[in-house]
């Protein structure tokens, strides 16, 4: 948990990853105060799997959109060194794949020696870190399991987001994985005046520590951002959530973004 000074409540950054102390069992959220930088300026990436277009398509109903996209959303756990517990993290992934490349957030396997995936089975795999991108705060993993296993998202054009749309998340909020929250886009190409991250969308569906690397789904099902961060006087969600559209955090071949 980054601490210091503590500024005006509107200034704090709450980075969706949990953490548990060493021996403690506690979980905290990592809070990135103003004025410090979390990463550089996001840049973009060049889209090579194809995006779905939503034209004309009927709006599921959300309990059908969870049925649907909770198969492709993995839990992820992190240690350091010889994974012992110390540094120990949970964030949240997608599946993009049949041969097992997972997307997250940089700031959910930064500094991890261990990296373990949990999908909605409730089964595991050891994951290795295949790239990262910290300037976008972005990172894929694979994992060795049969493809059979695997149930990729769907990626939509974030580009057709509008304020007002419907939207939804799912991740391990304070740990509890698979978990669905509905809103709304609340407002578009959003600037992190804390990690430098731009070009976001912001939610008001409740995101919280452990919702980092996790989809953002409109009405289709369709992964149109990755949860990242919410701001926030509080370590837990008061409504103003970002994350990254997934236009920008689509990797290339090789899982280079």
């Amino acid at each position: 948990m980054t601490t210091g000074a503590r500024p005006r409540p509107t200034t704090v950054l709450v980075l969706l990853v949990l953490l548990a102390a060493l021996g403690a069992g506690a979980i905290t959220a990592e809070i990135v105060l103003g004025g410090q930088s979390a990463h550089p300026l996001a840049g973009t990436s060049s889209p090579s799997l194809t995006a779905a277009s939503g034209g004309g398509a009927t709006a599921m109903a959300p309990t059908a959109i969870y049925q649907q996209a909770s198969k492709g959303v993995v839990t992820i756990d992190t240690h350091s060194g010889n994974g012992s517990g110390r540094g120990a993290a949970t964030g949240s992934g997608i599946v993009l794949d049949h041969n097992g490349n997972i997307l997250t957030n940089n700031h959910v396997i930064q500094g991890a020696g261990q990296v373990q995936v949990t999908f909605s089975d409730g089964s595991t795999a050891n994951a290795t870190i295949v790239n990262t991108n910290a300037a976008q705060d972005l990172a894929t993993l694979h994992v060795s399991v049969a493809a059979a296993s695997l149930h990729p998202l769907t990626l939509g054009n974030s580009n057709n987001v509008l304020i007002g749309d419907t939207a939804y998340a799912i991740g391990a909020p304070f740990g509890h994985p698979e978990s669905m929250s509905a809103g709304i886009i609340s407002g578009l190409n959003r600037t992190d005046p804390t990690s430098g991250l731009h070009g976001l969308i912001q939610t008001d569906a409740r995101i919280n520590p452990g919702n980092s690397g996790g989809p953002l789904l409109n009405t289709l099902g369709q992964v149109i951002g990755i949860n990242d961060a919410i701001e926030s006087p509080i370590e837990g969600s008061v409504g103003v959530g970002f994350a990254i559209p997934i236009n920008s955090a689509r990797p290339q071949d090789g899982g280079n973004f």
